[in-house]
């Protein structure tokens, strides 16, 4: 006779329940706990590292500091004034079916930051023709508490996202989202990898969980399935992994993470991407050891709703069979 799992008496309970069904009691048991261990901190005990957006009044003082040099009111409408850029990936390995094959690529939203900027996006993806919708992360404004605002976004997007939606988590978002973003149709890739599929032939998308701040990322688990000699694309919130997921064979890395800066010195140059990165993979295309990277600088803010010089984006990634 088999024993029967015991039935959930609570939220908590239902939802730690779900988690493991999804993504087993190991992974499940480490990222709740290392959640519970790392709210509200202000340093990373291991690694000394400093998280601004844990700071109570970082926002406040910040904003205070960009109105005092007449830059508040700027930066917050570059916020809303997002770019489609176009972007083209040259896989000379590329199945024919997929030649033109588009991916909207959407990245660090924080959702529950600024509903004009939400409404900005929505706005901004609604006309535009892609085959596949990827997001890489921070769908949350703060790294903790609550997560029901960031929800609602999250479906109020979706109702904009036109067809198969994929994404993974970043160093804002809890696990405890999970459940609810897979309810409203998005595809949580927690270290898994699916097939796409056209006209007979195969590419591999696969994701990996937060890189940056959790350390929860497993590529070996995300590629183990994907057959050498096929195409294969990784998401991941952070490129702080691009050197491990170049040498495991991935041909395309799509991340986001550094915002490009999002407060930058004129010229585009930032002044911290939050990364342990060279600075060339903070924003735009790259390439390390064949594996060709794009690094979005996101549509979102952080921390407070200002860019200068550094749009916020929208990206329209193009696959085709052209020489690298």
């Amino acid at each position: 006779m088999t024993a029967r799992a015991p039935t959930p008496k609570n939220h908590d309970e239902l939802l730690s329940y779900r988690l493991s069904l999804r993504l087993g009691p190991v992974h499940a048991r480490q990222r709740l706990g290392i959640e519970q261990e790392a709210e509200s901190r202000i340093f990373d005990r291991e690694r000394w590292s400093f998280h601004l957006e844990n700071i109570t009044n970082a926002p406040g003082f910040i904003r205070f500091c960009l109105k005092l040099v007449g830059l508040h009111q700027r930066g917050q409408n570059n916020s809303r004034q997002l770019q489609t850029v176009h972007n083209g990936f040259s896989l000379p390995a590329l199945p024919e079916a997929f030649e033109g094959y588009r991916i909207l690529h959407l990245t660090d939203l924080h959702v529950d930051m600024d509903e004009a900027n939400l409404q900005a996006v929505i706005d901004k993806i609604t006309p535009l023709e892609y085959d596949l919708c990827v997001l890489t992360g921070d769908y949350r404004r703060q790294t903790w508490g609550p997560v029901d605002d960031a929800l609602a976004g999250m479906a109020k997007l979706r109702g904009a996202i036109k067809g198969d939606a994929y994404a993974v988590l970043g160093n804002h978002d809890s696990v405890r989202m999970l459940p609810g973003l897979e309810d409203m149709g998005y595809t949580l890739l927690m270290n898994e990898m699916v097939p796409l599929e056209r006209s007979g032939h195969q590419i591999y998308l696969a994701g990996v969980d937060d890189a940056h701040y959790y350390k929860v990322h497993n590529l070996q688990q995300a590629g183990d399935k994907i057959p050498p000699e096929g195409t294969s694309i990784l998401l991941s919130h952070t490129p702080e992994i691009w050197r491990e997921a170049a040498h495991a064979g991935h041909d395309i890395f799509l991340c986001g993470h550094t915002h490009g800066g999002q407060i930058c010195l004129p010229g585009g140059i930032p002044v911290t991407l939050d990364s342990d990165i060279p600075r060339r993979l903070g924003r735009g295309l790259w390439r390390v050891n064949g594996m060709l990277g794009y690094t979005s600088p996101g549509a979102g803010t952080s921390v407070v709703n200002v860019r200068l010089n550094c749009p916020p984006e929208i990206t329209l990634h193009t696959l085709t069979r052209g020489p690298r």
